[in-house]
């Protein structure tokens, strides 16, 4: 998700009513109406409906509707708004990490579940860059020349929080590392990680000419892109 459209969402728990009307859904950990959540807050029922509307808005909270009086057909009345903390999730860290994505890669090359061995931590690494080249290349369109797929594969790179900028010298350098503070004390596993992840990437964007390559740099993510 957009780091913007976080920010935006969390910023909707500024107003102090739609912070508390938020806290008393989240406590109590079901399905509540406006009623129940105008009297839990001592407001009125309209301000507690614009406020719950809002957190709708935002993804913070998910509506059902569903008659109250357990009975159905004519007469039965309108069904009722109700309001749950949504399942969407919010993390947002600046500069962008994302530690989650490193813990699937690392599950994923862990796991025996299926009965096989394993996959190397750079065999699933390698797999997950080549689905990010392959997404770079449907952006980009069919029959994209080469200049359109680096551009598209920038995009794809920023939205996973690699920020790929071009040096003057036409290379293209990753001025962020997602997985920084797990680099910061696993520097070999970590680099060789990303390393396999862009060298998929590569691969799936199809991109002649391109590699991926370790060049470490303060403060940045060790790989970049130049021509081959």
């Amino acid at each position: 998700m957009d780091a913007l459209e976080e920010i935006d969402g969390i910023a909707a728990l500024q107003e102090p009513v739609r912070r508390a009307l938020y806290r008393y859904v989240v406590q109590e950990g079901r399905e509540v109406t406006r009623d129940e959540a105008a009297e839990a807050l001592e407001i009125s029922r309209g301000l507690a409906a614009f406020h719950l509307d809002k957190l709708a808005e935002e993804e913070l909270l998910a509506v059902s509707y569903r008659r109250l009086t357990g009975r159905s057909g004519p007469g039965a009345g309108r069904p009722s708004k109700l309001y749950r903390r949504s399942l969407r999730q919010f993390d947002i860290t600046l500069p962008p990490r994302s530690y989650e994505l490193a813990a699937r890669l690392f599950a994923r090359a862990l796991d025996g579940s299926s009965g096989t061995p394993p996959p190397s931590l750079q065999e699933v690494a390698r797999g997950f860059g080549r689905n990010l080249g392959l997404e770079a290349r449907e952006r980009a369109g069919e029959n994209a020349a080469a200049g359109a797929l680096l551009d598209a594969m920038q995009v794809v790179l920023e939205g996973y929080g690699f920020e790929p900028r071009r040096d003057p010298d036409g290379r293209i350098r990753l001025r962020n590392c997602p997985f920084h503070a797990l680099s910061a004390e696993y520097r070999t596993l970590v680099c060789g990680m990303n390393l396999s992840i862009m060298d998929g990437v590569v691969e799936g964007l199809g991109a002649s000419g391109v590699e991926a390559a370790l060049e470490p740099w303060p403060g940045m993510c060790c790989v970049v892109f130049s021509a081959a």
